[in-house]
């Protein structure tokens, strides 16, 4: 797999808010992609389409359905109006969290804004005061990376396998860290002290390193 010139995410932000009455934490990403706004939802949303560049998907992908991606969360569609967005729980194991996408017309072409909404519970505490927001934020990164290259190449698929061995390589050792370093930026932005947040941000990088 052959990336070139890889990026992510443009715009990260990481803020606190309350969600159905309790307290919660956002995780947002936003990218800008080469294509319309039809084609960007149809690769969003179309079962055909996402296996290209995400992970299998079976169930019912319409307002009030339920999804679930093969070895992976699965949930049900909350909100959804095409083509401009949808919102969706994102349900692993025992744990629950939000999705929010929203899709959008701008001057280079359509914009893809993503936010995670996770409750600021025992559990997530703790998991956040090892990794803060890159635990989720980089492979959000990961995912508008091969969406991008999916966009980007006519017939393009992206081989499990094959962006598994990319992880490994100095491009793709790089792709992480540098994506946890911004998102430790962006934590430190919304008020985190600046080594807890990078550090934070390391141990992030670590685990999808295997380093």
């Amino acid at each position: 797999m052959d990336y070139g010139n890889a990026f992510g995410i443009e715009f990260r932000e990481t803020t606190e808010l309350v969600f159905e009455g309790k307290p919660a934490r956002a995780v947002s990403g936003i990218r800008t992609y080469s294509t319309d706004v039809e084609d960007l939802w149809d690769a969003l949303t179309n079962p055909d389409r996402i296996p290209r560049w995400f992970l299998p998907i079976t169930g019912d992908l319409n307002e009030g359905g339920n999804y679930q991606l093969q070895g992976h969360a699965g949930g049900k569609i909350t909100k959804c109006e095409p083509p401009k967005f949808f919102h969706a729980t994102w349900e692993y194991g025992d744990d629950i969290s939000w999705l929010q996408v929203l899709v959008s017309k701008v001057e280079k072409g359509s914009e893809l804004s993503l936010t995670h909404i996770m409750l600021k519970d025992d559990k997530g505490n703790e998991h956040w005061e090892k990794y803060g927001p890159a635990a989720t934020g980089v492979g959000w990164d990961l995912a508008f990376l091969a969406l991008d290259y999916v966009l980007s190449n006519a017939n393009a698929i992206i081989d499990a396998a094959e962006n598994a061995a990319w992880l490994t390589t100095v491009a793709g050792k790089l792709f992480v860290r540098d994506a946890a370093k911004k998102w430790g930026e962006a934590h430190t932005f919304a008020g985190e002290a600046k080594d807890i947040a990078l550090e934070m941000a390391k141990r992030t990088a670590s685990f999808y390193t295997g380093e």
